[in-house]
């Protein structure tokens, strides 16, 4: 049985004319410990797969499964980083991860609570900015709290919707490597949403790329064959990581090229006859 299982998954929005599909037969299946990246067009379905997977909303047809078990409703076991930061700005950076933390684990004392917020703040490296409030910090920083917050909560699966989309490439590079370096220390699974393919293949284990929607479904799988730990610098000149990239490239492109052409396909213009305006203005 697979850690997470989505069975034939459909998800419209909208009634009568006006119903849209936006995912159509949607199956995937992810092992226990496994990293998957799931890559897309901007507007492909992708946040709407992961709001089915967290259980903030539920599918048309098809069913959701964690662990064996039908998802129905949000859980801290499903622990989400969103693009978006998504911080209370009245709170302090601990404070903000303290109340994920006292959610999650209700039966623990103040002191055990502390120290487990303490113990992922100074993780993503913001020990020194514990007291300080969002709008005091950078992007990058505001993401860090995101993530420490997200994994304070010791979810059993870790999902990540392009959380580092919006950042710079030098810092949307170090917080690659904190989350895969957290990752590594006890392997939970974990799902990553992105359209940076390069991304996808320096994190995951596998890429499967999402077909743009509407009706948007997953297409073929494609395995990394890249031993961990992975270094960046070193990728460039690894002959899986080139086939690799360039496979799901073409692929994509392929894909974008037959929407683009259905679309124009599609649009037709009308036979209209230009008029006539000579002798009008004599």
């Amino acid at each position: 049985m697979a850690y997470l299982e989505l069975n034939n998954i459909y998800k419209t929005y909208g009634q009568g004319e006006h119903e849209t599909e936006v995912l159509s037969n949607i199956n995937l299946s992810i092992e226990e410990g496994e990293f998957v990246a799931i890559v897309g067009f901007t507007g492909s379905g992708k946040t709407t797969l992961v709001n089915l997977i967290n259980g903030l909303i539920e599918p048309t047809k098809g069913e959701v499964l964690f662990k064996g078990q039908p998802v129905q409703g949000t859980s801290h076991e499903r622990g989400v980083i969103f693009q978006n930061y998504s911080l209370l700005p009245w709170l302090t950076v601990g404070q903000n991860v303290y109340m994920a933390v006292k959610e999650a684990f209700p039966k623990k004392s103040k002191k055990e609570l502390n120290e487990i917020v303490a113990n992922y703040v100074e993780m993503v490296s913001l020990t020194p900015a514990i007291n300080k409030r969002p709008n005091e910090l950078s992007g990058g920083m505001r993401q860090r709290v995101a993530v420490a917050r997200a994994l304070a909560m010791k979810p059993e699966m870790i999902i990540m919707d392009e959380p580092l989309g919006a950042l710079d490439a030098l810092t949307r590079g170090n917080l690659q490597d904190e989350i895969l370096n957290i990752w590594g220390k006890d392997k939970r699974t974990a799902l990553l949403i992105t359209n940076d393919v390069d991304e996808g293949i320096y994190m995951a284990d596998r890429i499967i790329p999402l077909r743009p929607g509407p009706n948007a479904t997953l297409g073929p799988e494609f395995k990394i064959d890249i031993e961990r730990p992975r270094d960046k610098t070193e990728l460039n000149d690894n002959a899986n990581f080139k086939e690799t990239r360039n496979a799901i490239i073409e692929y994509l492109m392929d894909i974008g090229n037959e929407r683009k052409s259905e679309a124009q396909e599609a649009f037709v213009l009308p036979e209209l006859e230009p008029k006539s305006f000579v002798g009008r203005f004599k």
